[in-house]
């Protein structure tokens, strides 16, 4: 059975669907973003996921990303397509299409908004895993889904045999370090605040926000950790301090990562969906800020 490293990558970017003024999606720029990302050392694309907007956009148009993002990184990097939805028959529909489209995994967010019970989630997880051949990385995000995945709820899912990952935006240090220890579920930090503390307690890698803007600096930090030079990743984790904060914690990040790129010259357009709206000014000096802190020397 293939590694997790095999399946998913271990330098994953969570990307942003780039959009034009009008907010359809600019496909030339989409381009643009992954061969960005791959340079800078990128092994995993998710595509749409949150941070790809993936709320506003229709069936078709996630189907299409995946399809124009998995033919220019075939054999670069393995892509992942966002599938989850409250609606476990619209997400099997968005499955299938997703491994029509030439992705190499999925992700599954838990069911939002209905908040189902645990036996619900089962259930729902099991019919999507059940729709393809890819390999799942279940994606645990309560504080966007009113809906926690519970420790016994991995371990059962953990029984499926395409379920084979977790992306972790829980923040549960001990409970993903006690699935981790029972199950054979491999873990990625869905919290760029908390990268060096999940890779140093087992995590197999991120998935990534920041990494839109700094893919090199989280492949230094996932080399680091990998080799037992702690000294360094600390060192990397703490240099990235600005910039993480820049863009989790001022504004959605969909937003802030996409103003990012704007400003490094990598997308021609920050434009979002509503309801996203433009980063405001204050937001985006510190933004601007942090960016300039990253481009010095050192």
């Amino acid at each position: 059975m293939s590694s997790p490293d095999a399946l998913f990558g271990t330098n994953l970017v969570a990307m942003v669907t780039p959009m034009r003024a009008d907010t359809t999606i600019d496909h030339r720029a989409v381009l643009a973003l992954v061969d960005h990302l791959l340079a800078a050392g990128c092994d995993g694309l998710v595509v749409a996921g949150t941070t790809g907007e993936s709320p506003t956009l229709s069936d078709a148009e996630t189907a299409e990303l995946v399809r124009v993002v998995a033919r220019h990184a075939a054999g670069r990097a393995r892509v992942i397509a966002g599938v989850g939805t409250y609606d476990t028959a619209a997400t099997v529909r968005r499955a299938r299409a997703a491994a029509e489209a030439g992705a190499d995994a999925l992700l599954l967010v838990c069911p939002y908004y209905s908040r189902p019970t645990q036996a619900g989630v089962i259930a729902h997880c099991v019919a999507v895993a059940d729709a393809t051949d890819l390999p799942v990385m279940l994606y645990d995000v309560p504080a966007r889904t009113g809906t926690a995945l519970t420790a016994a709820t991995l371990a059962a899912l953990a029984r499926h045999p395409r379920i084979r990952a977790v992306k972790d935006a829980k923040g549960d240090l001990f409970e993903a370090m006690s699935v981790m220890a029972s199950t054979p579920l491999a873990y990625y930090c869905g919290i760029d605040e908390l990268n060096l503390a999940y890779l140093d307690c087992g995590a197999t890698g991120l998935v990534s926000v920041v990494g839109n803007i700094a893919a090199d600096r989280t492949a230094e930090l996932l080399h680091a950790v990998r080799t037992g030079d702690l000294e360094t990743a600390r060192k990397i984790h703490t240099a990235l301090i600005p910039l993480t904060e820049a863009v989790m914690r001022t504004s959605p990040p969909a937003v802030t990562a996409k103003t990012a790129l704007t400003e490094l010259g990598v997308i021609p357009d920050d434009t979002a969906r509503l309801p996203l709206v433009a980063i405001e000014p204050a937001p985006r000096e510190q933004l601007l800020r942090a960016l300039a802190d990253m481009r010095l020397p050192g």
